[in-house]
């Protein structure tokens, strides 16, 4: 019987051996593992302007829907301006005239929230002239 107890104690002390090795081994690897975070960074900083470099294309992807609807809905609302003067100013309206002022009333606010939008998705394409002109070579007229 002193055998396997034997034979068992040499198994248990050749796995501890190896847990310890593998133990330094590891602590060996995150002490010199500074070389896989500065590359995992690098990597970062090379994923980061192809977000930037999406997010100015979406945002000029916006730009050209917004101004797409802002025409849409002012044709659709088209020119009450001199309508809704007259009325401002007092003058009764019937007929054609006062169906054209109902749809252009309707779509007033459409207008609005189409114009907002608009200038929301201006603001945020700006930053697309620099990767234009460092893209597409133009040169600023001086």
């Amino acid at each position: 019987m002193p055998r396997p107890n034997a034979r068992k104690t040499e198994i248990d002390d050749a796995e501890t051996e190896t847990e310890v090795q593998d133990a330094d081994s590891s602590i060996e690897e995150t002490e010199t593992s500074d070389d896989p975070v500065e590359a995992t960074q690098v990597e970062a900083t090379q994923v980061e302007p192809t977000q930037d470099i999406d997010e100015i294309l979406n945002s000029l992807k916006t730009l050209l829907s917004t101004v797409e609807k802002l025409q849409k809905v002012r044709q659709e609302v088209g020119d009450i301006k001199p309508l809704l003067l007259r009325m401002l100013d007092g003058e009764l309206m019937g007929g054609e005239e006062l169906e054209q002022l109902k749809t252009g009333v309707g779509g007033l606010m459409r207008l609005v929230r189409a114009h907002s939008d608009h200038q929301t998705a201006l603001v945020k394409a700006q930053s697309a002239r620099g990767l234009l002109d460092e893209v597409l070579k133009i040169q600023p007229s001086s």
